[in-house]
């Protein structure tokens, strides 16, 4: 691995600041490569931040929230719902933590989590995925990136504007992207962020593809049905899969601005 780990956060801005803000917080790729379309879309209606994460193999969990709640103090921004994708869940229960023990605490509206989770729901799927991001060789991930290219087409053919930044999303996957992505299925096992989840002091959502293989949404549905007070509702989107912003952003936004933003909708 010749390049040097990366060690800072990036934010982007987007839309009227007077809007509600909505934080968006990427899977375990890393980056807002994939939520073009849903951005495009979501700016008329939100201030929205996106965060990409550097290529780091030292931070843990904790060292995510910090870092996010870091750049939204430098930025000024007090208060937002955060919507976090898939491995990002376990950043935005980092950051409710952490803001708890703050004398002027980040206020949360809310939490949607986009393909998200609680602990994750088969340990055992993280492990194989892990080991397969460590083994792979690069003439492997280059035929996996050739192929994702040409799936594309279809898989984003409800997200034009995203299908149009695929080329980005494979540039951005370098040998040392993949050992970030690496580091952090690792953290995913490591991570069991239930006792925050059962007492989070805002409301929590949970956004899904019908098709996901990679989360299953079932066990994270009945365990936050169960478990925690602050949980409202859910919605399953056809025919989305993992990356439900991605694939359906026009649905996924839809959604997201009858939970937040109800007087919007005729």
């Amino acid at each position: 691995m010749n390049a040097p780990e990366e060690s800072e956060l990036t934010i982007r801005l987007d839309g009227d600041r007077s809007n509600p803000c909505l934080i968006y917080l990427p899977g375990v790729h890393g980056d807002w490569t994939l939520l073009t379309s849903f951005r495009d879309l979501a700016k008329e209606r939100f201030f929205v931040v996106q965060a990409t994460y550097p290529r780091t193999l030292s931070w843990t969990i904790a060292d995510y929230g910090r870092e996010v709640s870091a750049a939204m103090e430098r930025l000024g921004i007090r208060s937002g719902w955060v919507l976090a994708e898939s491995f990002s869940s376990q950043v935005a229960w980092a950051w409710v933590k952490q803001a708890r023990e703050k004398p002027d605490p980040f206020r949360f509206e809310g939490i949607i989590l986009a393909g998200g989770f609680v602990k994750y729901p088969i340990p055992w799927l993280v492990r194989i995925v892990g080991a397969f991001f460590e083994l792979a060789p690069w003439w492997l991930w280059k035929l996996l990136f050739w192929n994702y290219a040409l799936y594309s087409t279809f898989r984003l053919r409800n997200a034009p504007a995203s299908a149009g930044t695929v080329n980005e999303f494979i540039a951005r996957r370098t040998k040392l992207d993949i050992a970030a992505m690496r580091h952090r299925l690792r953290l995913i096992e490591q991570y069991d962020p239930r006792a925050i989840a059962a007492e989070v002091p805002c409301p929590v959502y949970l956004l899904a593809g019908v098709i996901d293989p990679v989360v299953l949404t079932w066990p994270v549905l009945r365990w936050l049905r169960k478990n925690s007070p602050a949980f409202k509702a859910h919605r399953l989107i056809w025919p989305a899969d993992h990356n439900v912003l991605g694939t359906e952003p026009e649905k996924s936004l839809d959604q997201i601005v009858r939970w937040i933003r109800p007087s919007d909708i005729p």
